[in-house]
């Protein structure tokens, strides 16, 4: 196979996958918190002893959005919703992880939970606990949830430490693989719950262009395989 025929195969491939990333996107649409998604190609060229360069395009780096998604009031007591930067920290079998949804309830131990059953940290890594006996509990502007005046726990923001960008895990949740850091900047409110940055239209008008990006490489690819084909054929008579 030529060099045309490798870059091609290869950028076939990031095609695919940015296909299915967008169809995600589409499908999370409505769902609370979630952050779109996007794909950075690279290319890798390489010199050949005696012959043409050698390039590969590559699909291989995942970016997840940070536009902020719109806020829709739900008089939730413990729904919140980040205004600005920064990600809920929730203890999951498999590690910390980050999310923008912020739907969450209490446990019959009092912690609060997301929609799976997975703790929120506070600000210090611990879980938040509500105790049975506090009412009407209220979010202070520093993030300080608090019930008759008596402080029950501070909400944390992090966000993930050095430039690699987060990993995502499945549903709403990201992986920070080098590390988390707080965020200072960041605001909770409460009593509202962040939607989904998707933008329906333009994620469907991105699908139609990639695969017609896709379907021109499968036919480039099914039109050089005719000519080896034809060459091979010609030469062994």
């Amino acid at each position: 196979m030529e060099a045309s025929g490798y870059t091609t195969l290869t950028r076939q491939t990031g095609l695919l996958r940015e296909m299915r990333m967008v169809a995600n996107n589409i499908a999370n649409a409505a769902t609370t918190g979630y952050r779109s998604e996007g794909l950075l190609f690279s290319e890798h060229v390489r010199r050949t002893d005696g012959g043409p360069s050698l390039s590969m395009a590559r699909g291989n780096t995942p970016l997840t959005s940070r536009e902020q998604g719109p806020l829709e009031e739900t008089g939730g007591r413990f729904d919140f919703a980040i205004e600005g930067d920064g990600y809920f920290l929730i203890e999951t079998p498999e590690g910390e992880r980050l999310t923008r949804s912020g739907a969450f309830s209490l446990s019959a131990a009092g912690d609060l939970v997301n929609a799976d059953g997975y703790r929120l940290l506070d600000a210090g890594g611990a879980p938040v606990f509500v105790p049975p006996d506090a009412t009407a509990p209220g979010l202070a502007a520093d993030g300080t949830l608090s019930s008759d005046g008596r402080p029950l726990a501070q909400l944390g923001l992090y966000r993930p430490a050095g430039d690699g960008p987060p990993i995502r895990t499945g549903g709403n949740l990201l992986e920070a693989r080098d590390g988390i850091e707080p965020v200072v900047d960041g605001r909770i409110i409460q009593g509202f719950l962040e939607g989904s940055n998707v933008e329906p239209v333009s994620e469907i008008a991105r699908l139609i262009e990639v695969q017609r990006a896709y379907e021109m490489g499968q036919s480039f690819l099914e039109t050089e395989d005719r000519r080896v084909r034809t060459a091979i054929d010609t030469l062994t008579r």
